[in-house]
């Protein structure tokens, strides 16, 4: 990495007055916090686990950090070291929760990868992190065998992986490095085909824990609940690193059940869950009802990491009579950057939600500093829009093997998130932040980000399409959907209605043929005309009102 770059993502971890010394934590390294909840709490349970069947695991400190040692004692005898990559393919499950902390104790990097993706992209992902090993399970070998990388490389199942035949004991020569050791590298889709590899250092998760342990008030023996899952930044941070970190219980899913969601709460005696809108409208529109369960152990629904409407917001709170603190942050800035104040007053809490047509994502949390700012990096007033920008201890090092557009994105010595927004000051003088676009044409659909430019390539390989882009539009159930502006080539334009209607079944299909579903456009609209602007730059955002009538459905696979 060149010094230019170098200087600015330096700018971009620490505010003026702080130096990089500065720590907000006080812990060397992840492992020191293990070691310290291993001595203060051995016997309290960390981790409970549900598969989808309803079969529960749960394991105390002790046995935690035990089966934590015997992973990084394989990982040793596997070769691999400090410094290095370890993939995950998986869903959730408290194995892979095991393999993050085994990593990160001997200075291992995690490449979570998501199940869904392609299998092209799971081998970019792959090749480009120079992963050494990959941890998965056996359902999941199959689509695996596809990715010429991941034949080069080791797999490892952990359906019949023996934790006992490895060491339980551990020595402090393994965890010999400091805070800024690298220890996650999450891929994003970005505005262009490939996705980029946020790296993330110790010190970025465990400051992050720590902001968001305190804003929330998290401490003790406080239960949180993930029903995200845990190959993205919210579930890993929030709820995983964040409990570790303060020393809590985390109650784990499979996957998200709208049925077991309000009984697992009053059960495990939850007191914070993180959701994304989607989930919220799923209970919306679920049979559940709040009065049917104890719930006073709980406390509110940490909410982002996608388009939450005011709509959504207060149907939510009004329907189940449960708080949504809502915020804001990115893989970049390792997750949280602002959050709605936990304690306001009822009347403030529906102002700031739902007073200016857009919910508010709340105030800059303490590590890390937010403005509004131009595209020369200057800052904005009250009400005026930009480009909502950040800096802070949360920022991640910078993009892997990315130098040319780390430059771009940390320009100005700050790290420009690529979201409009603008922000409002309340009586105390403090920012209010809203955000109110992209100003990157990503498509957020159920807070998976989706590069519009994949779509294009597959639209532009079908015979009956002169030109194609793809949009999202907004949708009431997954904040936004995928939608595709098609211009058919001219022996297609004078066919009847009825076959234009076959036309669009079959470009949904050719679509579905080559992404995964959650990719694939669910709607066609034909078109004699796609704005451009004077460089001949798709202007996806003026078209999404043409989608408008779809706003409301829920596009089943």
């Amino acid at each position: 990495m060149d010094k230019i770059t170098h200087d600015n993502i330096l700018k971009a971890h620490y505010f003026d007055k702080f130096s990089a010394t500065d720590y907000l934590v006080k812990y060397r390294n992840i492992a020191e916090i293990i070691r310290e909840r291993l001595s203060l709490k051995p016997d309290m349970t960390y981790i409970t686990y549900y598969d989808d069947s309803g079969y529960k695991v749960s394991l105390t400190y002790r046995e935690f950090i035990r089966k934590t040692y015997q992973l990084a004692d394989f990982l040793l005898k596997s070769g691999v070291k400090k410094g290095d990559r370890a993939a995950t393919f998986s869903h959730n499950h408290y194995d892979t929760v095991i393999l993050y902390f085994a990593a990160w104790t001997i200075g291992v990097i995690i490449v979570p990868v998501n199940v869904s993706e392609e299998s092209d992209r799971v081998d970019f992902i792959l090749k480009d992190s120079e992963s050494k090993i990959v941890f998965t399970r056996e359902q999941y070998l199959e689509k695996l065998s596809k990715s010429e990388t991941a034949k080069q490389i080791t797999l490892t199942a952990f359906d019949n992986f023996n934790y006992d035949l490895y060491s339980k004991t551990f020595e402090n020569e393994f965890s010999d490095f400091d805070k800024e050791a690298e220890c996650l590298i999450v891929y994003t889709s970005g505005t262009t085909g490939n996705p980029k590899g946020v790296v993330l250092t110790q010190y970025n998760l465990m400051a992050d824990a720590y902001a968001i342990s305190e804003w929330h008030g998290l401490h003790n023996d406080d239960v949180m609940m993930c029903v995200l899952p845990i190959h993205h930044v919210n579930g890993t941070v929030v709820t995983i690193m964040t409990t570790m970190f303060y020393g809590g219980k985390m109650i784990l899913n499979q996957k998200f059940n709208t049925d077991l969601f309000l009984k697992l709460l009053q059960d495990e005696k939850v007191k914070v869950v993180s959701v994304v809108p989607t989930l919220l409208q799923f209970l919306i529109h679920s049979e559940n009802q709040s009065k049917d369960y104890d719930l006073k152990h709980f406390s509110h629904l940490i909410c982002g990491a996608g388009p939450l409407t005011c709509e959504i917001a207060s149907n939510f709170e009004k329907r189940f009579g449960l708080k949504i603190v809502h915020g804001y942050g990115l893989s970049e800035t390792t997750c949280y950057s602002c959050f709605i104040p936990v304690n306001l007053h009822s009347d403030e809490h529906i102002k700031w939600q739902n007073e200016f047509g857009f919910p508010s994502i709340g105030i800059q949390i303490n590590c890390n500093e937010m403005d509004i700012q131009n595209d020369k990096g200057e800052p904005l007033p009250e009400n005026e829009k930009g480009e909502i920008v950040i800096r802070g201890h949360n920022v991640m090092k910078y993009y892997f093997n990315n130098d040319e557009v780390n430059n771009k994105t940390f320009e100005f010595g700050w790290f420009r998130s690529g979201d409009e927004g603008f922000f409002k000051l309340d009586r105390n003088g403090r920012k209010y932040f809203f955000i109110t676009g992209r100003i990157k044409e990503l498509i957020i659909r159920g807070a998976v980000n989706i590069s519009p430019l994949e779509i294009d390539e597959v639209l532009s390989g079908i015979e009956c399409v002169n030109s194609g882009i793809a949009v999202g539009f907004d949708n009431d159930w997954y904040g936004e959907e995928v939608g595709a502006l098609i211009m058919l080539k001219g022996n297609h334009n004078d066919t009847s209605d009825t076959d234009k209607e076959k036309l669009k079944e079959e470009i949904i299909l050719k679509c579905r043929e080559h992404l995964p579903f959650f990719k694939s456009p669910k709607v066609v609209v034909f078109s004699d005309f796609i704005p451009v602007t004077s460089t001949g730059k798709y202007q996806r955002n003026k078209v999404k009102d043409l989608f408008k009538e779809w706003k409301e459905v829920q596009f089943k696979q």
